[in-house]
């Protein structure tokens, strides 16, 4: 994919209203790596309330240090967050993207989240 397709593919994803929209437009597009990456995320996210926040997890299996099966839980946007944070994640986690590009293709500023 072209640095121009690339930019017009993310500012066309962040015209979405919600995640799902942003999941359903990625499983619909020609290029097939994004397109099935996507579904394979399909029925892995989960919305739990923490905080008074309505928090949208990833949640997937993993192997512990002993081998064994866990379920992890990656915190990716609250919901009605702007569908930025979600594709951002996307194409970091699936494709090694830095978050800071994925923005900029939008013509938007990254702000690093700031440390505890």
């Amino acid at each position: 994919m072209q640095q121009d397709q690339f930019e017009a593919l993310i500012k066309s994803l962040c015209q979405h209203d919600t995640m799902p929209q942003v999941l359903d437009a990625l499983k619909s597009c020609e290029d097939q790596e994004i397109a099935d990456a996507a579904a394979a995320l399909t029925g892995q996210f989960r919305l739990a309330e923490i905080d008074g926040e309505q928090r949208i997890y990833h949640v997937s299996m993993q192997e512990n240090d002993q081998g064994e099966s866990e379920e992890f839980a990656e915190w990716i946007m609250n919901d009605g967050d702007d569908v930025i944070k979600f594709v951002a994640w996307f194409f970091y986690d699936n494709f090694d993207l830095k978050l800071k590009d994925i923005y900029q293709a939008a013509g938007r500023t990254y702000r690093q989240p700031k440390r505890l």
